[in-house]
């Protein structure tokens, strides 16, 4: 286990924190307007693309599923503490990991460093000597395994987001302070805000925003939608261009933020942990 991390000067954080990467490497801006077509549940207008998002539950030819936002996994344990607060202990494998069902078990799936153009980061829920529980992006929403604590590079976000969808506010808190209050558009009734423990899954900018600078999925899908736009309904947070919509349960899941809580959220570190109550 490494204690390393990247870290960022946060004013008033009590604790380092580690910095989120964003989407780097040649073609950057294609393919990060690609994967924000792809991966983002309720983003847009329209209606929600037919048929079924990827999904992996065993793998084909011996290979374990890899846990991301775009695979089910079912033969692993759902979060039991769902309503729960994490204390901001997130994790990177600095290589991939194995996980499993419970500590020393044989692996069903594998966590990899990196996915969505960044670092693989997720908080943990549990620690048990040499292994951590982490909430992992996969499908069914809540989904937990547990990774050896080898291999890993341990930080602590202070930072938490809370989004109460029957009052449809956001809240940022920083080292257990209040950072800003929102009121944000969330799920219409069909198309619900999942609740429950979540994180920050990832950040990307497109290259040619149409709605948002910036998106910032988290490892929660829409229970209602299997895929939105070919992609596996991915729910997110992001802008969107006109104010009108905020405090109203209008999207397909993803919850629209204003511009100066979406500028906040950016600074929030990969796996932050997300409450969502209802």
């Amino acid at each position: 286990m490494s204690d390393e991390q990247p870290r960022a000067a946060i004013r008033g954080a009590a604790r380092p924190v580690h910095r989120p990467r964003r989407a780097r490497g040649p073609a950057t801006g294609a393919a990060v307007l690609a994967a924000t077509a792809v991966l983002v549940t309720g983003c847009g207008g329209g209606e929600p693309g037919a048929g079924k998002a990827a999904a992996a539950d065993g793998g084909g030819g011996g290979k374990l599923p890899e846990a991301t936002t775009y695979t089910t996994l079912n033969d692993l344990p759902a979060d039991t503490a769902p309503a729960a607060a994490m204390d901001g202990t997130v994790v990177h494998p600095t290589e991939t990991a194995p996980v499993s069902s419970q500590p020393g078990a044989p692996a069903v799936a594998e966590l990899p460093a990196s996915q969505l153009k960044g670092d693989t980061w997720v908080p943990v829920v549990e620690t048990r000597p040499g292994w951590r529980r982490v909430l992992l992006p996969s499908r069914p929403n809540g989904v937990t395994g547990w990774i050896p604590d080898s291999g890993l590079k341990v930080a602590r976000s202070s930072h938490v987001i809370k989004v109460d969808v029957s009052d449809r506010k956001l809240t940022l808190l920083n080292s257990g302070r209040k950072e800003g209050t929102w009121s944000v558009a969330v799920g219409a009734p069909k198309t619900p805000t999942p609740t429950g423990r979540t994180f920050v899954l990832a950040s990307l900018a497109p290259s040619k925003p149409t709605y948002s600078p910036l998106i910032l999925p988290v490892g929660a899908h829409s229970e209602t939608l299997d895929t939105f736009g070919g992609g596996p309904g991915t729910v997110a947070f992001h802008g969107w261009p006109s104010a009108s919509v905020f405090g109203k349960a209008i999207t397909h899941g993803c919850v629209r933020v204003p511009p100066d809580a979406l500028k906040r959220l950016a600074k929030a570190p990969l796996g932050t942990p997300v409450l969502v109550t209802a």
